[in-house]
């Protein structure tokens, strides 16, 4: 029998600036603020991280991108795990770091795809992250806690696994109709 204490159960809030602004880890867990977005925040942080790999791409080499990606992911589990506590909630919409992490890693491997592919990549990611067919669904139920619980670093994670899992099933449809074009 499993006793829930006071310090178990955290009353949700709403993400707002202020609540971004508090502590380091909102801001870069919400995307520097694009995960504020009122309408759709993934797509928000997801056009933000592209935004950003094209104004980043020109000084990143290969190297510079895998050591990003690392950290942003170790930094990033840190920053949601945490936000999410703040939050109360074990996946809020308002974080969008996992959209920018996982996008970037789409478009750090399509590359050197000119805007069209990249919009093509954009699209399907988007389609991965919010339908959550096959197995991105299944990587999205992995690593939730009940409801009301105060989220733990297994949350936090399971809110970035899930979008890596879909930008691997962005980049396996990439690939194959790739080879299929050969």
């Amino acid at each position: 029998m499993t006793v829930t204490t006071h310090t178990d159960v955290v009353a949700p809030r709403r993400p707002t600036v202020r609540f971004m602004l508090e502590h380091p880890a909102h801001g870069l867990a919400m995307g520097f603020g694009s995960g504020l977005s009122p309408w759709a925040p993934g797509t928000a942080g997801t056009l933000w991280a592209w935004l950003s790999f094209v104004l980043l791409a020109p000084w990143m080499s290969d190297t510079g991108w895998a050591c990003l990606l690392l950290a942003s992911t170790a930094v990033g589990w840190w920053a949601c795990t945490l936000t999410a506590q703040h939050l109360g909630q074990s996946d809020p919409s308002a974080i969008v770091w996992d959209e920018i992490i996982a996008f970037w890693l789409v478009l750090w491997l399509v590359t050197p795809a000119g805007w069209v592919g990249q919009a093509v990549a954009f699209g399907l990611f988007r389609f991965f992250d919010a339908v959550k067919p096959g197995p991105v669904g299944w990587a999205d139920r992995c690593f939730h806690g009940p409801e009301g619980q105060r989220p733990g670093a297994a949350q936090g994670w399971g809110i970035i696994w899930d979008d890596l899992v879909a930008a691997g099933c962005t980049l396996l449809v990439i690939a194959l109709w790739r080879a299929w074009m050969a």
